[in-house]
């Protein structure tokens, strides 16, 4: 479980690296952290875009490198920071 003062778009560093990471709201982009903390071999799944998203399926391979590809489009609430939720009024 994630403390309730943490940053979705941060991850969780301090148990990576993950098999399998899945995002349940959309990002403007690929959160670089996110990547970082999927393990060679791992896969994340993370809608992303603002009006138009697409979910995303992102492998890394095993030597590291990353490859992503567009399954469908969707439409899901955006990931924002911790601050944002408190100040949007």
């Amino acid at each position: 479980m994630l403390a309730t003062d943490a940053d979705g778009r941060e991850g969780w560093p301090e148990l990576a690296p993950y098999d399998c990471i899945h995002v349940g709201a959309a990002a403007p982009q690929i959160p670089e952290a996110l990547i970082e903390q999927l393990k060679p071999g791992g896969r994340m799944v993370i809608p992303v875009g603002t009006i138009f998203q697409e979910l995303k399926v992102v492998d890394k391979k095993l030597d590291g490198g990353v490859s992503i590809r567009d399954e469908t489009s969707v439409r899901y609430v955006p990931l924002t920071s911790k601050d944002a939720q408190l100040h949007s009024n």
